[in-house]
């Protein structure tokens, strides 16, 4: 093991922030110092050292970022809270309510575990924004305190160190990213990876080492052929060669499945230049000295990305025919695309006029934004989700017909387009134009595209789209917009099977009343009842004894008894029903308008359902109703449980035409053109075939299963009439489960 550093002195932090801070408290930055090296007394480390050690050199950390004298102070006290005998109370009657709110924020999320089961790492992470939205401070001083431990993770236990890993890769990198701060983001990624894929990370590693060494020459040579071009033209301007970072190379390589033998961008330069207009000079002298890579461009400084990140990237065939990937911006956006949002905090004594306030910046709106999905997502599962997504994505940036700005993450589609625009315009999309051409909603959009979002009331987003979209926007609207519509559709059917229990009752059914006897029913509104009617989680009968209580159950009828041979329900000779038979002609009866019409509505399994059958619907709790033929032997399984039986009947003639499942089972006789003959028959007739099953019985006969797709009962029968004649056929009947 390394041997861990020296621990940092007191007057050393002191000089380290007046560095950038002249007019710093000293005699507080004192005061920290000692307090905290007493509270923490005698504590070691995992590495031997000091415990103290470690809040110093967090602290360290965030002087580089050039943090105000609170944020300092918050750093040396962090864990004195929560590994000291020290309160909140001490550390606010010692060094003032704006620390110990810091403090308290930092103690509460390292309470936190995000490599637990997932709906903990979902909560927990709510708990994360919600601390650092307060003061966004408190996540400056959290990620500097998973780098110092990142940095020191080879002194802990192997098998904690991977969990440590895996959740810096998962939450604290991709956060410090979306913060604007790369270099942070690049070094946190680093230290993970080599914990988490240590062959993968030597290996490119000493590739690495071993390209960097035979490329010293180009590279300077890069660099100082693209300075004498700039300072020819009057540019002033500081060009730095710098080679990518391991994960960020095996994540290409993953990305684009290529070896790193065919990488050619492992190198890249930054152009640090004085003001704007030297930015696209510069990209001029660039572009005219050497050829450009097609689909290299990037300009985020008229379109920053969402982190605040503004800076203009091109590739070029550079000298002896090497690519080169610059970054061209100016000092300012250097310092930003370095730093991040800490580059934008303000000190008390406001050291720095060109930093603007925290809540004028993209990633702290963003910041606002992720917190404010709180309180629309219940499901802490989905807020995770929601939030890795936007953590974790590219960008690409598309624009409205009439020239709105919206960014999105790269693979994104127009469904994401519309949810972005707003919730409503993506809930009601049914069509898209892209660059004023008909497209699929699924296209992937392209940088500088523009959308035009067809839109219809009627519409319901389909469920698929969930799995279809990248952002978590769209994901959670989609989802939230399904759960209404499936809620729709059990209420419905709800109000049409208590309505015809009020009937069958001789009672009166009104909302009224109804709403007046929520209280009894343990529900908060009406469509509540008639939700968990329509899901069989609560019977017809109670809902008319909440509204009625002087009413009496309805006497059952005499059971009947089932004919002669097979039985109207598939039941042997002399068996008893105890429910009354449904009758599919009574008006009362619930109308069925096939798979697709509002209610939720699924045919038997085994042989189906068509129009023209007597049918009766099971109401299934929590899956609607499933319509059996009366004559189906498996209604004998519900025999005991006549709440569920439910009067319904065909109501096809508003509806266009569609097809049902039915099953049919046949012999056929073994000679060659038996099965041509049969599919041709179903063919002629309009059948569709789904699904056709063979067993050869004996030498001379096979047993064929068939399942059909028909309009109705007539249909279904012309066709089994057809194959009855057919000399190939021996035997068929149609097979109802």
């Amino acid at each position: 093991m390394r041997a861990p550093s020296p621990m940092m002195r007191q007057y050393e932090l002191v000089d380290r922030v007046k560095a950038y801070n002249p007019n710093c408290d000293e005699a507080l930055l004192d005061k920290a110092y000692i307090y905290a090296m007493k509270a923490h007394g005698t504590q070691k480390r995992a590495s031997g050292a000091p415990y103290f050690s470690h809040p110093l050199e967090v602290a360290a950390i965030l002087t580089d970022l050039r943090l105000d004298d609170a944020t300092i102070v918050a750093a040396v006290l962090h864990d004195t809270v929560e590994d000291t005998d020290s309160t909140v109370a001490d550390i606010e009657r010692l060094f003032g309510a704006e620390i110990a709110a810091l403090v308290d924020g930092l103690t509460k999320i390292k309470k936190l575990d995000f490599v637990s089961k997932k709906a903990t790492q979902g909560e927990n992470f709510r708990k994360l924004l919600l601390a650092v939205a307060e003061d966004v401070r408190v996540l400056l001083v959290k990620l500097a305190d998973r780098l110092h431990n990142m940095r020191t993770l080879h002194f802990v236990p192997p098998a904690k160190r991977v969990r440590i890993a895996e959740e810096t890769l998962d939450i604290y990198a991709p956060l410090a990213g979306r913060m604007g701060m790369q270099d942070m983001r690049e070094e946190l990624e680093d230290l993970a990876f080599q914990h988490i894929k240590p062959d993968a990370y030597q290996t490119i590693g000493e590739r690495l080492d071993r390209l960097t060494a035979a490329s010293t020459g180009l590279i300077t040579e890069i660099e100082s052929v693209l300075q004498a071009r700039l300072v020819e033209r009057g540019i002033s301007a500081m060009v730095k060669g710098r080679r990518k970072q391991p994960y960020s190379i095996w994540k290409k390589m993953e990305r684009k499945s290529v070896s790193f033998e065919q990488l050619s961008d492992v190198f890249g330069f930054r152009v640090i230049v004085d003001d704007v207009d030297d930015c696209y000079r510069a990209l001029g002298v660039v572009h005219t000295a050497w050829p450009m890579v097609p689909g290299r461009y990037k300009d985020y400084i008229s379109t920053p990305k969402q982190n605040d990140y503004r800076s203009i990237h091109t590739t070029v065939i550079g000298p002896g025919h090497q690519r080169a990937e610059l970054q061209i911006r100016t000092r300012a956006m250097d310092r930003v695309a370095e730093f991040g949002i800490a580059a934008h905090a303000l000190y008390k004594d406001g050291v720095d006029p060109e930093r603007r306030p925290l809540d004028d910046t993209a990633a702290y709106r963003w910041l606002r934004h992720t917190v404010d999905l709180l309180a629309e997502n219940e499901n802490p599962d989905e807020f995770l989700e929601h939030t890795k997504l936007e953590l974790f994505h590219d960008q690409v940036f598309c624009f409205t017909p009439k020239g709105l700005l919206i960014a999105l993450p790269r693979g994104a589609t127009p469904i994401d387009f519309a949810y972005a625009v707003h919730t409503k315009v993506g809930n009601t999309a049914v069509g898209c134009k892209v660059n004023g051409r008909i497209a699929p909603l699924l296209s992937e959009l392209q940088n500088g595209d523009e959308v035009e979002i067809i839109r219809s009331e009627g519409q319901t987003p389909p469920s698929a789209w969930e799995a279809l979209v990248v952002t978590g926007k769209a994901r959670a609207a989609i989802r939230r917009a399904t759960r209404a519509a499936v809620r729709r559709q059990y209420a419905g059917l709800g109000r049409q099977i208590v309505e015809r229990a009020f009937e069958r009752a001789g009672r009166a059914f009104s909302e009224d009343a109804l709403k007046a006897a929520l209280p009894r029913l343990a529900r908060t509104s009406v469509e509540d009842v008639l939700a968990a009617t329509g899901r069989g989680e609560m019977f017809s009968g109670d809902v008319v004894r909440a509204v009625y209580p002087d009413h009496l159950d309805e006497k059952k009828p005499a059971p009947i008894q089932a004919p002669a041979g097979k039985g109207w329900f598939g039941l042997k000779k002399g068996s008893h029903m105890k429910f009354r038979l449904p009758d599919s002609e009574r008006p009362e009866a619930i109308p069925i308008r096939g798979l697709n019409g509002d209610l939720p509505v699924t045919l038997a399994p085994d042989g189906g359902a068509v129009p023209g059958d007597r049918i009766v619907g099971i109401l299934n709790p929590g899956e609607g109703i499933t319509i059996y033929p009366i004559q189906s032997s498996a209604l004998a399984a519900f025999e005991n449980e006549p709440d569920r039986w439910l009067d319904v009947r065909w109501d096809m003639e508003e509806v266009g035409q569609q097809r049902f499942p039915a099953r049919i089972q046949l012999k056929s006789i073994n000679e060659p053109g038996t099965l041509a003959q049969i599919t041709h028959v179903i063919a002629e007739h309009s059948g569709n075939i789904d699904n056709i099953s063979m067993v050869r019985r004996t030498p001379d006969f096979t047993d064929m299963t068939i399942d059909l797709a028909v309009w109705d009962l007539k249909h279904l029968n012309a066709i089994i009439a057809q194959l009855r004649g057919k000399s190939v056929v021996s035997r068929i009947e149609r097979v109802i489960g």
